[in-house]
């Protein structure tokens, strides 16, 4: 697995992470050893990077990574956590004393006096544009409450305002090979000032796994089912935002591309992991799992060699044809 510097901090970050949601809710039920067995097979396959957030399972995943970290102190783990989704999304409520009581919990949560890389967790574009957010910030990295710090943004333009900041060490974002916006501007912007890519979504819900058809059906509990229209949180957040059909058809096309250009050794599910953290600029790519083969089967998209052009012509001429429609001009 290849390591990267993460920009404007001390850390490094495996470019195949992992990202916890699905360890704390809104994927259907896991249990924590079934989280904990996630976490370690992860680190086994050379993953050093985990995201986070104190609103997956209101602390629970935190917690869980918490004390996973603390049975691997020398294994250079790096965390990042997400903050203010918690609360109702208003531009008051990122304020200080919020910060700063959010991130006192978050540290009992992970059990930690200074956390790697906190996030605003999608917060409304005037905090993003607001100079005040990162005055506070610069205050707690000065004070050792967190080492650096990001923000996780909804689009491209609320990313480009970030990126603009001097000492901002990330910038999260929905990237995939249904999502492919960031590509035009964000990735380009944030390579040129020094700030970090986190790719979240990867697999557009598990779309681009190819294992899914119309019939799939997801727990009551899992955003997959509840969160189609949107109702509960951004629905881009969901499939990527691509229709559900749309997104069946264009990745049974996807499976089929691969499997032309790049043969039966790769997976779908790896090849889409692979064009990600394979795009200049990105630093890692957090892909989710529920259990312990798809943790490791994630992390093995880290050791796909370089994609042949044939197949990124054959990437861009998909996400054009199907998707580019439904979600370029939204995010």
């Amino acid at each position: 697995m290849e390591t990267r510097p993460f920009p404007r901090t001390p850390f490094t970050a495996s470019v195949v992470g992992l990202g916890t949601w699905q360890l704390g809710a809104d994927w259907g039920d896991v249990s924590e050893d079934d989280a904990r067995a996630v976490l370690e097979a992860s680190l086994e396959a050379g993953v050093t990077f985990y995201d986070t957030a104190d609103v997956y399972g209101d602390g629970r995943s935190e917690t869980v990574v918490g004390r996973f970290l603390a049975d691997h102190p020398d294994a250079g783990i790096t965390v990042a956590t997400k903050m203010g989704r918690r609360a109702d999304q208003v531009p008051e409520n990122y304020v200080e004393a919020h910060f700063r009581d959010w991130l006192d919990r978050s540290r009992r949560n992970l059990g930690v006096d200074t956390i790697d890389l906190v996030q605003l967790h999608c917060p409304p574009s005037e905090v993003i544009d607001d100079d005040a957010t990162y005055d506070v910030l610069d205050r707690l990295v000065d004070e050792g409450v967190i080492a650096s710090y990001g923000v996780s943004v909804e689009t491209c333009a609320q990313a480009l305002s970030a990126i603009t900041r001097p000492h901002l060490a990330s910038v999260q974002i929905i990237l995939n090979a249904f999502r492919t916006k960031p590509l035009d501007e964000v990735l380009p912007a944030a390579e040129a000032a020094g700030v970090g890519i986190i790719a979240r979504v990867p697999l557009a819900s598990g779309l681009l796994s190819g294992k899914y058809d119309l019939d799939t059906t997801f727990a009551a509990d899992d955003h997959r089912t509840y969160n189609r229209d949107g109702s509960a949180f951004d629905v881009g957040e969901t499939f990527s935002g691509v229709d559900y059909a749309t997104g069946v058809e264009a990745a049974r096309e996807f499976s089929a591309l691969v499997a032309s250009e790049l043969g039966p050794d790769v997976t779908p599910a790896q090849a889409a992991i692979a064009w990600i953290w394979q795009q200049p600029g990105v630093t890692t790519v957090i892909p989710g799992a529920r259990n312990t083969d798809q943790a490791t089967t994630n992390a093995a998209a880290g050791a796909v060699g370089t994609l042949p052009q044939s197949f990124l012509d054959g990437v861009r001429d998909l996400y054009d044809r199907r998707i580019r429609a439904q979600v370029h001009g939204r995010w």
